[in-house]
């Protein structure tokens, strides 16, 4: 990476902060990862655009990142410029029972947003560590609600760099799965329509979310939430209970024993070690059980 181009992104970024060597243990929910070798945080439509015209005319990779709460990066971090797409991009405004939203804006934060308004329709997202922007690409989701179900649209930009509102049914949306992710667009904002409803109900209904999580998941570890996608026909973690793997570890990479269908990061784990362990518990379910999981949780740098 040149000067050269570390300069012209400096100067496409504008105002926003931008770092050399950045370290993505602090950009990860499970606190993992080595250098990036260009780390940008827009606060503005013009500067993602003019930031990734500059990496492709340049030929130097780029990944967009939200919350970092389902990546995995690498020990050896990133030969590329990472764009994070968070606090610095991010505001809700609601029209009647419209929330539009930038895609940085966090999931228990728009939760909050709605439940002071009095809407209903997003309390089982509160307690999602993510960004509507990943969620929606992922069609996140939990307790039986998922995004597409209150979803009208999303603010794309597109693989030619324009920026486009294509609406929800356009784009695919299933578990876990998207059009955006096939295409390898980027969520810039959404639009979701709510229920009107009752500030005091709404807020109980996530407090009830956010006990359940705290009694099943072990949150008081770092992890990149859920590891493997829902098998059809069973649950990823009690597959990975019956094949013995419960507080399984690879040095702190550790199946974790309140809910095997996490791997948590007990201190000082290293991707490598999340690595092995993941195909570890992979192959010993494929064994016992005849079922492949597969991993939700995303690599990078790899």
């Amino acid at each position: 990476m040149t000067e050269t181009f570390v300069q012209a992104v400096r100067e496409a970024a504008g105002s926003a902060a931008v770092f050399e060597n950045e370290r993505m243990d602090r950009h990860t929910t499970f606190r993992i990862g080595g250098p990036a070798d260009l780390f940008v945080r827009p606060e503005h439509t013009d500067q993602i655009v003019k930031i990734l015209r500059i990496c492709r005319e340049a030929e130097v990779p780029y990944f967009v990142l939200g919350n970092g709460s389902n990546l995995l990066v690498s020990d050896a971090g990133y030969r590329g410029v990472i764009l994070q797409l968070d606090q610095n991009y991010q505001s809700c405004r609601q029209e009647n029972d419209m929330f539009s939203v930038k895609s940085g804006i966090l999931l228990s934060k728009l939760a909050a947003c709605a439940k002071e308004a009095a809407y209903s329709g997003l309390e089982f997202a509160s307690g999602i560590p993510g960004t509507v922007g990943g969620a929606v690409t992922m069609n996140a989701g939990a307790y039986g609600g998922e995004m597409k179900q209150r979803l009208v649209s999303a603010r794309i930009l597109t693989e030619d760099l324009e920026v486009c509102d294509i609406r929800a049914e356009r784009l695919d949306l299933r578990y876990r799965h998207s059009r955006i992710m096939e295409e390898d667009w980027i969520v810039l904002g959404a639009v979701f329509r709510l229920v009107p409803g009752d500030e005091e109900k709404i807020g109980e209904k996530i407090a009830e979310y956010r006990e359940a999580r705290q009694e099943k998941q072990p949150l008081e570890y770092p992890s990149a939430g859920s590891t493997f996608k829902r098998p059809e026909g069973y649950f990823a973690g009690k597959l990975i209970m019956d094949a013995g793997l419960a507080g399984f570890s690879i040095g702190d990479a550790e199946v974790s024993e309140k809910h095997c269908g996490f791997v948590i990061n007990r201190g000082q784990a290293t991707a490598d070690q999340v690595v092995r362990l993941i195909e570890t518990v992979r192959e010993t379910v494929l064994q016992k059980f005849g079922v492949l999981l597969e991993p939700e949780v995303r690599y990078l740098g790899f």
